[in-house]
């Protein structure tokens, strides 16, 4: 049997469903080894983009979504999206080619040495050497993949050693199951949270799961403590339950971070200080802190907690919400600060006003998409309005990075949601500078006939960036651009394109493009003005006024 046979062999034994990438020469053996596979080939239009569709369907499987590109340049593309899979814990297989590595006509034409370059990227970088090391090194970037915490491997196929003869037998796939915690530990967690007075809950990324979702509803029902999530948190528990508070959408000064401050005890649950933390230690803030997690919190300055419970999180919960005895906790000024905060969020959604303010359109958008359809949140000043007043009803319904928090990921994070999830509505929200970033994948969601709705919120400028200008009082120089036609655009691809106007309805435009078959494109005008008002100059004297 040919390697490249023994590698696809391999990864069928892994349950691969699919590979996205853009092959070069040096994959061809691969290609064809491929060609006769169960797996489905997802041909992209650039490297990063096909990174990005492996590692969403990672984050929303829990299996390890696997990508392709070759040598060289094909392979330094892959940087950005090992990086967002890495810091974002989600599970990816990045396979690049390579130059034969036992005799080579070409001297050092397009080689990097990529097995260095993706050290400090991945958890497990390896360069095939021999073909019957192939089902070890699979069997092991899989397991490493998908072991906590979750996050990117790399494996390099040099084109002689895809050529090799080989005889080698795949190693079974056997599910591990994750330790428990300490008893201790969770007796002491109990005793915290029964002593505690004023306890808040936050859940982050690594409570994203079935169930620790399901665990931590049970948890909060038994004990009525409230709880806030973090953006990547979003919709571990219905965000329309009455105990939540609110996301820590904003770095600091936001209603959330004012109930924080107020918490005599955190019970953290799946959160570290690789997403941005909601809330910062030091030593003459007398709050206590929980950890629970998968693994113990790394040494930070700004987070040391008195507590940790490692283990699988569904079970920590578990045993805690069996021991715990309800007490009766001062939450009143929680539930005051979660009144405060829906008003404040209510105040901007029937705004009239053109082009649209971002609180308009955040509310038109969770009216057009039903619970269980999933958002896909490039990076922007718009992702911090969407986590803090777009209310998720279920899990990975709002799929955003806030942990490498990059560019260019809304559209092929859509496009790896559809193919995960083919019956509900995907909506794909890009700012218009993230949009152009991987703009061409619209070709790869025509081209997969997928039924698809793009929306571009339209300011012709890097707004997340010129917010902090003007928040810096400098001013403003060379954040603006301009734009093509986005709607003749998406015409080219083979997609249709709308731009709203004046007298539109975004919400019935909205339903009316996600309940049609096909790839749509959407261009809003959107107005940032509001960032500084709301967001700054508002919210800190009503912050002020609360606390009084």
């Amino acid at each position: 049997m040919k390697a490249s046979d023994l590698l696809v062999q391999a990864l069928e034994n892994e349950g691969v469903e699919y590979i996205f990438g853009v092959p070069g020469e040096e994959n061809l053996d691969f290609l064809e080894s491929l060609r006769t596979s169960s797996i489905s080939l997802i041909l992209t239009r650039h490297e990063q983009a096909a990174g990005f569709m492996a590692a969403t369907y990672g984050r929303l499987t829990g299996k390890t979504g696997v990508c392709l590109s070759t040598l060289g340049p094909g392979a330094t593309n892959f940087v950005t999206a090992a990086a967002y899979a890495q810091l974002g814990a989600m599970p990816m297989l990045m396979i690049t080619g390579q130059k034969p590595i036992k005799q080579s006509k070409q001297g050092q034409f397009q080689i990097v040495d990529i097995v260095h370059m993706m050290k400090p990227l991945t958890k497990y970088t390896k360069q095939i050497v021999n073909g019957n090391t192939i089902p070890a090194i699979v069997r092991e970037a899989f397991r490493i993949a998908e072991e906590e915490r979750p996050g990117a491997v790399h494996i390099e196929l040099p084109e002689d050693i895809a050529q090799e003869d080989t005889s080698c037998r795949i190693f079974p796939v056997h599910k591990v199951r994750r330790p428990t915690a300490e008893v201790k530990a969770i007796q002491t967690a109990v005793e915290m949270l029964e002593q505690a007075k004023r306890p808040l809950i936050v859940i982050g990324a690594g409570a994203n799961r079935k169930r620790t979702q399901n665990m931590l509803k049970e948890f909060v029902d038994k004990t009525g403590i409230p709880f806030i999530n973090t953006q990547m948190g979003k919709g571990v528990i219905d965000e329309r339950h009455s105990l939540y508070l609110g996301t820590a959408a904003l770095s600091t000064q936001d209603y959330i971070h004012c109930a924080i401050d107020q918490a005599d005890l955190i019970l953290n649950v799946g959160h570290d200080v690789v997403e941005k933390p909601p809330f910062l230690m030091d030593e003459k803030n007398p709050i206590q802190v929980i950890h629970v997690n998968f693994l113990s919190a790394a040494v930070d300055e700004v987070y040391f907690p008195q507590l940790e419970v490692i283990g699988d999180i569904a079970n920590s919960i578990w045993q805690i919400k069996e021991q715990i005895t309800p007490q009766k906790w001062d939450i009143q000024f929680f539930l005051e600060v979660k009144t405060h905060l829906q008003k404040h969020i209510a105040e901007g959604k029937d705004l009239d006003h053109f082009p649209l303010f971002p609180q308009k359109i955040v509310h038109e958008v969770r009216e057009a998409i039903p619970s269980d359809g999933i958002i896909c949140l490039d990076n922007g000043v718009y992702k911090i309005w969407f986590a803090r007043n777009y209310n998720a009803h279920v899990p990975n319904s709002v799929l955003l990075d806030n942990a490498l928090a990059s560019m260019g990921a809304g559209l092929p994070s859509a496009i790896g949601a559809k193919l995960v999830n083919p019956d509900k509505k995907i909506l794909a929200i890009c700012g218009d500078g993230g949009f152009m970033m991987n703009s061409q994948e619209l070709e790869t969601a025509v081209r997969l006939k997928l039924d698809l709705v793009v929306l571009i919120l339209n300011d012709s400028a890097y707004g997340m960036i010129k917010w902090k200008q003007s928040a810096a009082g400098f001013t403003n120089y060379g954040l603006d651009f301009l734009n093509p036609d986005f709607c003749k655009y998406a015409e080219s691809y083979g997609a249709s394109g709308y731009k709203i106007k004046p007298e539109d309805d975004l919400q019935s435009v909205l339903k009316q493009k996600l309940n049609t078959p096909g790839v749509h494109l959407i261009d809003v005008p959107v107005d940032y003005s509001e960032n500084e008002r709301v967001l700054i100059q508002e919210l800190g004297e009503k912050i002020c006024l609360l606390e009084s």
